[in-house]
């Protein structure tokens, strides 16, 4: 069983930037893809990122494309969600969840097991 924890969430001011990480324990996740996901109030779940096992393919929503960058770090265990440029719209509570299926999945519903996430607010 594999449990995901992610950090580096917080407020940050317009244009600033954050990184968050998705840890794993348990055992490794580096044979599985792992995506990143927000949920904003009274919004459905987003997909926002993925990157595949090896880390030599990504796919990133197109309202956060040339903002933010997936990448991972096989012997750490961990995922790194860099966001920069960001804006009030890009509040919500960012997951992580890794999927032993797919290489490249983008719907919330491919994927095996989830972290508890992340608050990030971006002030105005």
């Amino acid at each position: 069983q594999v449990q995901l924890v992610e950090t580096g969430g917080g407020l940050v001011q317009a244009g600033g930037s954050l990184r968050l990480a998705c840890a794993a324990s348990g055992r490794t996740f580096s044979s599985d893809a792992v995506g990143w996901f927000r949920q904003a109030p009274g919004k459905e779940r987003e997909f926002v990122a993925v990157i595949n096992s090896r880390g030599d393919s990504t796919t990133v929503a197109n309202s956060v494309k040339d903002r933010f960058t997936i990448s991972r770090d096989n012997p750490k265990n961990t995922v790194y969600l860099q966001m920069n440029s960001l804006k009030p719209e890009d509040t919500a509570v960012y997951s992580c969840a890794g999927s032993r299926l797919y290489s490249n999945p983008t719907s919330r519903y491919l994927y095996n097991y989830w972290g508890q996430g992340t608050q990030v607010t971006v002030s105005s």
